[in-house]
Parts: structure tokens; sequence; C-alpha cells
């Protein structure tokens, strides 16, 4: 396996994400914020992109679910 390496975001959001299983068809691991100072496992990938969600939301200010793509009626596409 690779040496961990952190992933730098356009918004300055990093995050040092560590797999220590694939399990399952999917990676698990523990996933760390470095600028928020926090650190979470993760038990699948969807587990992990919603925690990078969540942090980039934090960082930019955002409200919850507004800058990525959701359900609302509005961004139906015809």
């Amino acid at each position: 396996m690779a040496p961990d390496k952190p992933s730098a975001q356009p918004n300055g959001t990093t995050f040092l994400i560590r797999v220590q299983f694939r399990q399952n068809a999917t990676w698990q691991g523990r996933i760390e914020w470095l600028e928020g100072k926090k650190t979470r496992p993760f038990r699948s990938l969807l587990e992990m992109s919603q925690l990078m969600q969540e942090a980039w939301e934090e960082t930019a200010g955002i409200e919850p679910g507004k800058e990525f793509a959701s359900w609302d009626e509005k961004d139906e596409v015809s």
C-alpha cells in the first residue's frame, strides 16, 4: 500500500486518508481533517465522502446540502 498522502482540496480543506481494510467491495479506515483537527473512522467510500462533504460545507460556510447535487425539484432536468 502507498504511504499516507494528504489530499489538498481547492478551498484549502485537507484530508489524510488511511485505508485499513478493503472489504465488501469498499474501503474502510480513518479520515483525518487536518484544518478541523478531527479524525473519524469510515466504513465505506460513501461514508468517507459524506464526511468530506460536511467538512467542505463547514469550511466554506455553506448551508448543508446547497453546494452539491440534491433531489430538489428546482434542480430537475427535463
